[in-house]
């Protein structure tokens, strides 16, 4: 996938898939826009990028921030051709009953609010443009209730809403708009989720779990053409004849 002169802004980018995305993504020739509230995980990872990329703090549970790092991308790089919403949050692990209500929002500022807010901020000038892709990163939890994940497995359901809402407005004004399901991924979440020992998720072992390049690698396929059957959708990395079409073996 060719990406030269196109920008990509990730949040969630100090770690994981997100920092796997923006290697993949400037790989092909991308300026990348690095989100995160951990500002010394993203200066170094621009650093490491170079030139084509620039670290932003923000927190993306908030709207002004959001709107700012927009702003702040069309002055570095003139143009935002992708939003990768990949931040997100798998606390509060707890029984709904034991359940702190101050974590359990938190967790849908971030996983929900913060999808939204990336939305809010990047569809003017998408539009604008006359074209864009939003993809977010999603999880099996928003299709699966899971023991102990219910601000997790809420906040995930209703991103899988609002991007097949998002489709159903932008999709006339050249806006596409996916999912993906990536399955467990050998990343700090998986560590966390490891450490709680509640539900089958957290006795898997950690070669169960597929490398964070792959999303990452898919994340650059679905820019591509040939995603374009999945708009409006969410797609699995479970789907072993996907893997295959991205190359993921």
């Amino acid at each position: 996938m060719e990406m030269t002169g196109k920008t990509v802004m990730i949040t969630g980018a100090s770690r994981g898939i997100g920092a796997e995305a923006a290697r993949s993504f400037a790989k092909a020739g991308a300026n990348v826009v690095l989100l995160a509230r951990s500002q010394d995980a993203i200066a170094d990872l621009a650093g490491e990028i170079g030139q084509q990329a620039i670290a932003i703090p923000c927190n993306v549970a908030r709207f002004g921030e959001m709107a700012s790092a927009v702003d702040k991308t069309m002055q570095a790089f003139g143009r935002l051709d992708v939003l990768i919403n990949n931040a997100g949050v798998i606390d509060p692990i707890t029984h709904l009953a034991s359940s702190d209500p101050d974590q359990w929002g938190q967790a849908i500022d971030i996983n929900l609010k913060g999808v939204y807010n990336g939305m809010r901020a990047a569809l003017p000038v998408m539009k604008n443009a006359g074209n864009g892709t939003i993809l977010t990163v999603s999880s099996g939890a928003a299709h699966n209730a899971i023991e102990a994940w219910s601000a997790y497995c809420a906040s995930k359901a209703a991103v899988n809403m609002l991007g097949r809402s998002a489709h159903l407005e932008e999709s006339a004004n050249g806006i596409r708009v996916i999912g993906l399901s990536p399955g467990t991924v050998a990343t700090q979440m998986q560590r966390e989720i490891k450490a709680s020992g509640i539900n089958p998720v957290s006795e898997l072992a950690w070669e169960d779990h597929i490398p964070a390049d792959w999303p990452a690698r898919a994340l650059l396929w679905m820019c591509s053409s040939a995603a374009d059957r999945f708009c409006g959708e969410e797609i699995s990395l479970r789907d072993e004849n996907l893997r295959k079409e991205i190359g993921l073996i």
